[in-house]
């Protein structure tokens, strides 16, 4: 397995990016500051939707089967954050049991399209494009296949395609919650 510079798997971004500043809704319809919440934690951020047939599921079962192994010390630094790009379909309760159903400890959020998209925007990902919908109100929904790791700094450097493997997680992970001692 190829590592960058500094020993991830994962792609190392070639300019960090800022944690996004925005207020969103967490599933208990609570407001959650993104960069106040999630401080001095390594963020693991992904925009995504729950009727996704594939690429959301994959990457939140394997991101709560590699945190299930990993020591306290890690466990504890790391947040899993699931951003919705579908706050339409994705209500409260669709969101919270959908993301707690891989882990009670992911956060689920929600906010307006435009907050989202400035998110996605700030984290350096496309913006979701939802298509047409048809004759029963299903539509697609277009959005990045990949997670973006903030390290404790608040500053995002990894991202992680879709396809990731739990090794590499596994692998990257600690790499990431001791970034922020190296600084």
């Amino acid at each position: 397995m190829p590592l960058s510079p500094r020993g991830f798997v994962g792609t190392e971004l070639a300019t960090p990016v800022q944690k996004p500043i925005a207020t969103f809704t967490d599933t208990h319809g609570q407001p959650f500051r993104f960069d106040s919440a999630t401080r001095d934690k390594v963020v693991l951020i992904f925009f995504g939707y729950t009727n996704c047939p594939d690429v959301c599921p994959v990457h939140l079962a394997n991101l709560a089967a590699v945190l299930d192994k990993m020591p306290d010390s890690v466990q504890t630094h790391v947040a899993v954050v699931f951003i919705t790009t579908d706050p339409i379909r994705d209500s409260l309760p669709v969101l919270d049991r959908f993301v707690h159903g891989f882990d009670a400890s992911f956060i689920g959020l929600t906010a307006s399209d435009s907050i989202i998209a400035a998110a996605q925007h700030d984290a350096g990902e496309l913006a979701t494009v939802k298509g047409t919908a048809d004759a029963k109100g299903a539509y697609p929904v277009a959005h990045a296949a990949q997670v973006i790791a903030y390290t404790r700094d608040g500053m995002g450097r990894v991202a992680f395609p879709s396809g990731t493997r739990q090794r590499d997680w596994a692998h990257d992970l600690p790499l990431l919650v001791a970034f922020g001692d190296r600084r």
